[in-house]
């Protein structure tokens, strides 16, 4: 199996489309045309990790933050721990690949993995991604309307939800008179022509588009196909921002509290104090997630659970909803479960013996001071 057969896995799940716009995701360093050896996840790469990795013959390294974030000056080999690391890299022929903020706002990604692990059920976005997609619009003439919709299919579009092959389909007629150099499918040269066409309209995300286009011209019978393209400001169902969901039972401040550091094994955590009701529906955003408070209030949540939260947002939640700060890597480091599960899925469905390591150790930069004896 080729690396660039993973990277294809991966992309299908959670598309560099979808991120931040700012963001660096994809393929870091290497090459994707190579052979796979075994891959290591990892929520970040340093010296470690790398050194597991290389213990376990992987080629493959799979990072929640990407490696490679700024633009790169220069290679120290000598002092810069991001340019020893590059190096030994390339010496190794070891491909890098991170999938950050498309993981971040992916269904069953980062924060929905967290929201699983705090035992949430009937789990939504809490915000859905807006302004990503377009509306294509195209007229096929009637013997052609399956092979067209099936290219724009295949490519990508018409997916709303978990419904695939989405269109809207109306019957018109088309006219149109072709020059003395042109090649008309149907009619004759420099002659007026009416013809019965379907209007098909498609819904395609904005990553897609050129793709759908393509084989949408490709698959159409007309020497110049005429289509329409629309941006929309439409909720995108299957990307969006963090996640919300329900406690099974109702619990206080106290016991969720006591309830969360048990879920995801926290030794301490942050949080400014709610509405003293019992918690039950509850937000969460791995990671940096507190310009969602707002969201998380609408969605009228009893908590919200993320990480570096500034003094000033816990002062505006507070009297509003429970809200706490568990920690940026403690809160995202769950979700490199989701990667192994499907990678292994992925690898045992095409009969490759190659395995999936995850890094048994710990990136997370941010450590604790416990003064035991103080009173």
């Amino acid at each position: 199996m080729l690396k660039q057969d993973i990277i294809k896995y991966l992309e299908d799940f959670a598309p560099p489309g979808v991120a931040w716009e700012k963001d660096n995701v994809g393929l870091q360093i290497g090459s994707a045309k190579s052979e796979l050896t075994n891959i290591f996840l990892t929520l970040e790469l340093d010296q470690n990790s790398l050194k597991q990795a290389l213990k376990k013959n992987c080629n493959f390294i799979f990072t929640h933050h990407p490696l490679i974030f700024q633009p790169i000056n220069k290679l120290n080999f000598d002092s810069d721990e991001k340019s020893k690391l590059i190096r030994e890299l390339v010496k190794n022929d070891i491909t890098v690949y991170s999938s950050h903020t498309n993981f971040d706002f992916t269904i069953d990604g980062v924060s929905f993995e967290l929201a699983k692990k705090i035992g949430l059920k009937n789990l939504s976005f809490l915000e859905n991604a807006l302004g990503n997609q377009f509306k294509l619009v195209v007229f096929i003439p009637l013997d052609s309307v399956e092979d067209v919709s099936r290219a724009v299919f295949t490519a990508g579009g018409g997916i709303i939800g978990q419904y695939e092959q989405c269109s809207f389909r109306t019957k018109g007629t088309g006219t149109f008179k072709g020059s003395n150099t042109s090649s008309p499918a149907v009619g004759s040269k420099g002659v007026f022509a009416q013809v019965s066409e379907i209007r098909l309209e498609v819904l395609i995300d904005s990553w897609k588009l050129d793709d759908v286009i393509g084989s949408m011209i490709k698959a159409h019978p007309y020497e110049e196909p005429a289509f329409d393209i629309y941006p929309l400001k439409n909720q995108n169902k299957n990307f969006g921002f963090g996640a919300v969901g329900e406690l099974q039972h109702g619990m206080t401040s106290e016991e969720f509290l006591s309830h969360l550091l048990k879920s995801l094994g926290l030794n301490a955590l942050r949080y400014s104090e709610g509405t003293h009701k019992k918690i039950r529906v509850v937000a969460v955003c791995g990671g940096s997630g507190s310009d969602l408070l707002s969201a998380a209030v609408r969605k009228k949540a009893d908590a919200f659970v993320t990480a570096d939260i500034k003094y000033h947002a816990f002062q505006e939640a507070a009297g509003k909803i429970l809200f706490i700060d568990a920690g940026h890597y403690e809160t995202e480091i769950h979700s490199l479960e989701v990667i192994r599960r499907k990678l292994e899925k992925f690898l045992s469905g095409s009969n490759d013996d190659n395995k999936v390591y995850k890094y048994n150790g710990s990136t997370n930069p941010v450590k604790f001071y416990h003064n035991l004896g103080a009173k």
